[in-house]
């Protein structure tokens, strides 16, 4: 996600896609171990999309 986007959001939408996700990078880290995770980028994109989440949520507060 663009951070111009996100800085749109408001705090309870940002808490909503920040929760969206954790939970797939969950299942891709579980898809990696079985085997089955074509794109392991996939996991990188995720993590740096919640820690620009944090950031953003830290802005506004």
């Amino acid at each position: 996600m663009k951070v111009s986007e996100l800085r749109g959001k408001t705090m309870a939408e940002l808490s909503t896609i920040k929760n969206k996700c954790s939970r797939d990078i969950l299942d891709a880290r579980f898809k990696n171990t079985m085997g089955q995770l074509d794109n392991k980028s996939i996991i990188r994109k995720l993590r740096r999309d919640i820690a620009r989440i944090n950031t953003i949520i830290q802005e506004k507060q």
